[in-house]
């Protein structure tokens, strides 16, 4: 599909490409565009430590890269709060942002809120558990928003099949994103199979495209984006970047599945939503699973409903704070 090749040669990049951090913070500067680091976070004392360590001492004080760095915290039972502040990193109750909108559980909740908190034109979005991290994972996910106008929303990946000059790396992780999303975009939407990980945490957004679209506050909120971004946008204001590597705990089999049945959830509520299915049939939102001991089998039950934050642009504390037009 000619359309596919064509984006890959044009919005695929390779974290190497931006090694030049002087020219980027130089053209950031002139175009006067500001950048918030954003991790959410739930019980991440062993990571978030280093996470914050590394980027505030590289791309704050020893290049001024990123304007501010914030964690937005769901209320972790560990000392991730402490740790986050006692290295330099401003750190935020989801459940004490927009307290008229109240709080709802969910990394999407955290993400959203984010919005709010933040001032950054830019938001880059990296996770907290990552276990090798390094400042490619915000310079690689910026830098094509700087240097490219046309950009909107840049999503990360690794561990995937491409040749470079060092050779071919082999394929890991991204069970959800092969067995689950990948077949359903090339059913649905085959231009979007052009995104080699479309769930990976790590994304840089512009605060215009963040503001106009709802947020799941569960699993699904990767996929929605990733949809109504699409929709609005088309293809060409998606970039994507290989970060070579990420390093993280790996979720088990049943995790998986519940994690595939809330972005089913959204998936088809946005099917339904563009008009490219009729009215779906009221679906349950209870997930059955099977845990075995011995001869014994037990079925497990868990209510995944996969809830939507509207727009931020909609929330009348956002529009007063962002001096939005009425």
């Amino acid at each position: 599909m000619k359309t596919i090749d064509t984006w890959l040669e044009t919005n695929t990049f390779h974290h190497g490409t931006f090694w030049d951090i002087l020219h980027l913070i130089k053209v950031k500067e002139e175009k006067g565009i500001t950048i918030s680091l954003c991790i959410p976070t739930l019980n991440e004392a062993k990571t978030i430590g280093k996470e914050i360590v590394i980027f505030k001492s590289e791309l704050m004080d020893r290049y001024p890269l990123i304007d501010e760095i914030a964690v937005i915290d769901s209320g972790s039972e560990d000392d991730t709060r402490e740790i986050a502040t006692s290295y330099g990193a401003d750190v935020y109750l989801s459940g004490e942002i927009l307290p008229s909108q109240g709080f709802k559980s969910g990394k999407g909740e955290n993400l959203w809120k984010a919005i709010y908190q933040l001032n950054g034109d830019v938001i880059c979005y990296v996770d907290a558990d990552i276990k090798n991290i390094h400042t490619r994972f915000v310079t690689g996910l910026v830098a094509p928003l700087i240097y490219n106008d046309s950009i909107h929303y840049v999503k990360a990946f690794y561990d995937r099949p491409l040749a470079f000059s060092q050779g071919i790396r082999p394929s890991g992780g991204g069970r959800v994103t092969e067995i689950l999303v990948r077949p359903l975009f090339s059913l649905f939407f085959p231009e979007l199979t052009a995104l080699i990980q479309p769930l990976s945490g790590e994304y840089a957004v512009r605060r215009p495209v963040l503001e106009e679209v709802p947020f799941p506050i569960g699993y699904g909120v990767e996929t929605s984006h990733i949809l109504d971004v699409y929709r609005k946008y088309g293809l060409e204001a998606f970039g994507q970047t290989d970060l070579d590597q990420r390093i993280h705990r790996n979720q088990t089999t049943l995790d998986l599945g519940k994690m595939s049945f809330g972005i089913l959830q959204t998936f088809l509520r946005r099917l339904e939503s563009f008009e490219m299915v009729g009215q779906l049939p009221e679906m349950s939102n209870i997930f059955r699973q099977f845990q075995a001991e011995g001869k014994d089998y037990e079925q497990v039950t868990r209510e995944i409903i996969e809830e939507e934050r509207p727009p931020m642009n909609s929330i009348p504390e956002y529009r007063e704070k962002f001096n939005l037009e009425s």
